[in-house]
């Protein structure tokens, strides 16, 4: 790692409310060849760090500093709207402001990097969730950058793909910069942490491995609290001989004044101790109510292999407080049939009618991103008062200052939190799951889990995140690539 500085923050403010900025005086400084994780609570600005570093946002206030030549490559967390009907050429030429002569054969050497084969005339929204994760990755190397900024890259990943990632950044000398709640990921490549701290809107910076910085924090606040108390001690002691010398008079209520001011002076040297990041609320979905017999049954689906469609046979059937996980490689084809479950177009496969369908989909489309978080709760179920929704919505981190923001602008993170607050207003019979830990802070899992683990009614599980599956129960399994 060189000692020369890539990038630097100095007294950056930068808020899209003046009165409740995102960033509040921030400084750090990453250097050349740097793997650094950008750590926080959802919807804390993490990914606005990234595109102030990027130029997309200037600060309000103070500098950020890119080293004069630096070149940066960006891997978004989703394909943007405007991308999904570009075919592959057409999507990695749109990452060069000229026309790149002989772009297949860099389309084919970055392809080849990230592990996806491809033809160049396939149309993006075609690809699975992995798939584009992949491509992600690859419109931010073929452009050959000094500094990555990967938001999330292990979303919809397969074990194969992360694995594949985490050798590439392993290796590469390029600086990095990481967003990702995928803790064993993380690992194995971080120098360092950048852990920005929702409540004080500020930047703390720390050297070490991924686990190492997490205790580091751990002993910090231990050593915090511990300070604060013995000065709460103290202080108290103070002010209770203010009071007895106040009421003595004479000489003594000079003393008592200045054992006052002392009290005042250690009020002021307690630590502002960094409040862990919250947790959401534990909750539970319910199920449809009065379902008997079959739920869901599936004799055959059609899967993707080498970019062909091909029929398989299954044998599904899903009853109430029967969970079913759909496992296979990126691309096979299990994003596909989920969609047309939720739908009702898939092929061989048939839901009870009447059986109300509850869809968390990966990319969130489901959802109207031109509408307030309020109203999309609201629209859930008429069953509930608004100060009902408003109660759920606070258990989800979802607080006054977020629910009448539009969905389109909130975090990724976010996005999540609103899905599942709105499966708890919907009370489906039929649960139907697409990755649903993409985005969502760590701390949150193990909530999530239990809910899903609890979930009465039919429920159809995607996940690619083993520790958070063995969680849940599941009473039968799919997998689409035997």
């Amino acid at each position: 790692m060189s000692n020369n500085t890539t990038i630097s923050f100095d007294e950056v403010t930068f808020g899209f409310d003046e009165k409740n900025p995102l960033l509040k005086e921030v400084n750090f400084n990453v250097r050349e060849g740097a793997k650094i994780t950008l750590m926080g609570q959802n919807g804390a600005g993490k990914s606005t760090i990234l595109k102030l570093i990027k130029g997309d946002y200037k600060p309000k206030h103070g500098q950020v500093n890119v080293f004069p030549g630096c070149t940066i490559g960006t891997a978004h967390q989703v394909i943007q709207e405007k991308d999904r009907d570009l075919t592959v050429e057409q999507f990695f030429q749109s990452c060069f402001s000229e026309k790149k002569h002989d772009l297949s054969r860099y389309i084919n050497n970055v392809l080849e990097i990230v592990n996806l084969k491809a033809p160049h005339d396939r149309l993006i929204k075609s690809f699975s969730g992995g798939q584009q994760a992949r491509l992600l990755l690859a419109t931010a190397l073929i452009q050959n950058p000094d500094l990555l900024l990967l938001d999330e890259p292990t979303n919809n990943l397969d074990p194969e793909g992360i694995a594949h990632l985490t050798y590439f950044l392993q290796c590469s000398p390029k600086t990095c910069i990481v967003i990702s709640h995928d803790a064993d990921f993380l690992n194995a490549f971080t120098d360092g942490v950048l852990y920005l701290d929702v409540h004080t809107k500020k930047v703390e910076q720390y050297v070490g491995n991924y686990y190492d910085v997490v205790e580091q924090i751990k002993t910090r606040i231990k050593k915090e609290n511990m300070k604060n108390a013995n000065l709460e001690k103290e202080i108290q002691a103070k002010k209770d001989q203010s009071n007895v010398f106040a009421h003595k008079g004479g000489k003594l209520r000079f003393v008592a004044k200045r054992m006052k001011e002392k009290a005042e002076e250690l009020e002021e040297a307690m630590v502002d101790v960094r409040r862990e990041d919250k947790t959401i609320r534990p909750f539970l979905i319910p199920e449809q109510e009065d379902m008997i017999g079959e739920i869901l049954k599936i004799d055959y689906c059609t899967i993707y292999k080498d970019h062909k469609a091909l029929s398989k046979k299954a044998d599904v059937s899903l009853r109430k407080n029967q969970h079913l996980l759909l496992s296979g490689p990126n691309g096979i084809g299990k994003s596909t049939l989920l969609e047309t479950l939720a739908n009702g177009t898939a092929k061989g496969a048939k839901i009870q009618r009447g059986i109300k369908v509850g869809y968390y989909r990966q990319d969130f489309s489901n959802l109207d991103f031109k509408d307030t978080v309020l109203n999309t709760l609201n629209s859930a179920s008429d069953k509930y008062t608004e100060q009902e929704i408003r109660a759920l919505a606070a258990g989800f981190l979802i607080t006054g200052d977020v629910i009448h923001r539009k969905i389109g602008s909130l975090s990724e993170g976010q996005k999540g939190l609103v899905a599942f607050a709105r499966l708890v207003l919907e009370e489906p019979g039929l649960l139907i799951l697409d990755e649903p830990t993409n985005h969502i802070n760590f701390r949150h899992i193990p909530v999530i889990a239990d809910a899903l683990d609890q979930y009465k009614g039919a429920m159809v599980l995607v996940s690619h995140v083993w520790d958070f599956v063995e969680q849940i129960r599941i009473d039968c399994s799919l997998d689409l690539d035997q």
